[in-house]
């Protein structure tokens, strides 16, 4: 599996987001829900999404529930910090959100969109002590039965084409073909001459095959 970014990366991310959702909710008394909306909404979001170390490492989750809210609400969080002995069920959910999204390379808006803000709480209470993995194959399975195909998949097989086929006559590879339609890959950053070939032989426009 394609991976969203270095793994060396994964440990300070999971803490980061963790953090911040701790902060935002539990310090700041902004409700889950409205923190998940803003998150997802900031340009923060995208830049973890993309892995830029800045936004992976670099910054206290503090600061990072600091710049959604001032980007989204144009206010400052400015009550400070409280220190807890046990990480709390807020920490578990961007610790754990965080990690899946590493795991799968998925958007963090299309995560939330299965996840309400209260699944997540309820799930904490079954799942903090288990392998993060758990957790990742639950995800799974909700994503799959949200997005049961991908744009790609779909048009290919009303076209009637292999994915051997297309990679054949289009000239990209089989494997970035499959990758694709798992959404292992995201097909919305592949470069235009890219989606340009895929389109010419399924017969469809490139904003077709976009997700």
């Amino acid at each position: 599996m394609i991976h969203a970014y270095q793994e060396i990366y994964l440990s300070k991310a999971q803490a980061v987001l963790g953090e911040a959702f701790d902060y935002a909710i539990n310090t700041c008394n902004i409700s889950g829900d409205s923190f998940i909306k803003q998150f997802i909404v900031s340009s923060v979001s995208k830049k973890m999404e993309n892995g830029e170390p800045a936004y992976l490492a670099g910054k206290s989750g503090i600061e990072l529930a600091s710049d959604v809210v001032s980007e989204t609400t144009e206010k400052e969080l400015t009550k400070m910090p409280v220190e807890r002995l046990d990480r709390s069920v807020e920490y578990w959910i961007g610790w754990v959100i965080a990690y899946y999204q590493w795991w799968s390379g998925r958007k963090y808006s299309a995560i939330f969109h299965a996840f309400t803000f209260d699944e997540l709480q309820k799930m904490y209470y079954t799942l903090h002590e288990a392998d993060v993995s758990k957790f990742a194959d639950i995800a799974d399975e909700r994503m799959k039965e949200l997005y049961p195909e991908t744009n790609l998949k779909r048009i290919r097989t009303v076209y009637g084409c292999t994915q051997a086929e297309l990679a054949r006559k289009s000239g990209v590879s089989l494997r970035s073909i499959q990758m694709y339609e798992q959404r292992n890959k995201d097909i919305n950053k592949a470069n235009a001459d890219t989606l340009y070939r895929i389109a010419k032989v399924l017969g469809c426009s490139m904003e077709d095959l976009i997700e």
